[in-house]
């Protein structure tokens, strides 16, 4: 069992960079998949980087391939999003998410643990 806790949000123009990170207490933190969810208002909570176990395997959605990057720690448990070239369709709360496994889901369903967010907030 873990327990995610983001950190990094905050309020950037556009264009700029943001590295959210995300320390996972509990034990075995490298057999979890690790995903960064964002849910905007009025919009439904999307997938938009998801990492395997070892970091071999991520995930993108189109609309962030490019620009942000997911990567791990497994000595620190924690998991990063660095996020660079922001827009403001990338405002939204963003959540950090694990559960165990091999492969790497993205489906918000797949995933057990999550942290409460942290919110992003880019200005045009």
């Amino acid at each position: 069992q873990v327990q995610p806790i983001e950190s990094g949000g905050g309020l950037v123009q556009a264009g700029g960079s943001l590295k959210l990170s995300c320390a996972a207490s509990g034990r075995s933190f490298s057999r979890y998949a690790l995903a960064w969810f964002r849910q905007a208002p009025g919009k439904e909570r999307e997938c938009v980087a998801a990492i395997g176990w070892s970091g071999g395997s991520t995930f993108y959605a189109d609309s962030v391939k490019g620009r942000f990057t997911i990567s791990r720690d497994n000595a620190k448990n924690t998991v990063y999003l660095q996020m660079n070239s922001l827009k403001p369709e990338d405002t939204a709360d963003y959540y950090c998410a694990a559960t165990v496994s091999f492969k790497v889901p993205v489906r918000s369903y797949d995933y057990t643990y999550w942290g409460q967010g942290t919110q992003v907030t880019v200005s045009s």
